[in-house]
């Protein structure tokens, strides 16, 4: 199944005989809350799911937004309606990080239909609705496992022997600053592959010919090198992933991310434009 969906599309299937559900995650590092913009108007149907709560556990020693903790996962997606079998497609507001991370956390505990509206909201057309849904309760079970994860450990080994990419800007990249944790850097090995560059100005992505040419480019190989992203915790990292299976590549996401990598001051640091091994 591919893994976006254009408004159009997505027009069409919700008029079809099996509409998908649809999954509202507006969500903004240091606010506003979504809620109040999914109040205001959002897709007729959409529950609003919240990152913060609801697709991550709280912060701590596994960083800024670790994974979530798997019952309340489930919880949370039964009230949203959701059920084995049923297809899903997933917005926010439009630069997509938001909504792959709640893709990538559905595809890897089982749920295969799903799909992340390309260019989120601001691409959508047709009529917005203030109305909030109450869906019946759905039956999904959340089993982990279906795509890859990395730990601290693995991320360094990706890092040495394969290609670890961090997909945060490239000044972060680079520590000419750090706007949110306490080390500036990144993980040496790492190569800079900034998220921002796998779309447009309209947040669409990049066609996967383009998107194929440029993870090349950065060290990607079908048949060789296991690929690893990491960003500062675990969400924009999870859209690079998303744009990696676009391309054809699979990536295996570091959830703990940048954030948690720096709570442990055994681990190493690199600055400036290049690897650093």
């Amino acid at each position: 199944m591919d893994p976006i969906i254009s408004a159009a599309e997505l027009a069409a299937e919700l008029t079809g005989p099996r509409p998908p559900l649809l999954l509202d995650i507006r969500w903004q590092l240091g606010g506003p809350h979504g809620r109040g913009a999914y109040e205001q108007g959002h897709l007729p149907g959409a529950v609003f799911v919240d990152l913060d709560a609801e697709l991550a556990s709280p912060p701590g020693a596994g960083g800024r937004h670790p994974l979530p903790d798997l019952a309340a996962f489930g919880a949370a997606m039964r009230r949203a309606g959701l059920s084995a079998g049923t297809p899903v497609v997933v917005y926010d507001g439009g630069i997509g990080w938001a909504a792959a991370r709640a893709w990538w956390l559905l595809r890897w505990t089982g749920h295969e239909e799903v799909r992340v509206l390309d260019g989120g909201l601001p691409a959508w057309r047709g009529p917005l609705s203030t109305e909030e849904p109450a869906p019946p309760p759905g039956d999904f079970t959340p089993v982990p496992g279906a795509m890859p994860l990395l730990d601290a450990d693995g991320a360094a080994q990706h890092a040495r022997s394969g290609l670890l990419l961090d997909a945060r800007a490239g000044e972060r990249y680079r520590g000419e600053t750090e706007p949110i944790d306490p080390v500036a850097g990144h993980i040496p090995g790492a190569v800079s592959a900034p998220t921002t560059e796998n779309a447009g100005p309209d947040g669409r992505f990049l066609p996967a010919d383009a998107l194929a040419e440029r993870f090349r480019a950065l060290g990607a190989s079908e048949d060789a090198k296991e690929i690893g992203v990491y960003c500062g915790s675990g969400v924009s990292a999870a859209h690079e992933v998303l744009a990696l299976e676009i391309a054809g590549f699979r990536g295996a996401l570091y959830a703990g991310s940048w954030s948690e990598w720096v709570r442990d001051p055994s681990r190493g640091v690199a600055t400036g434009p290049d690897p650093a091994p």
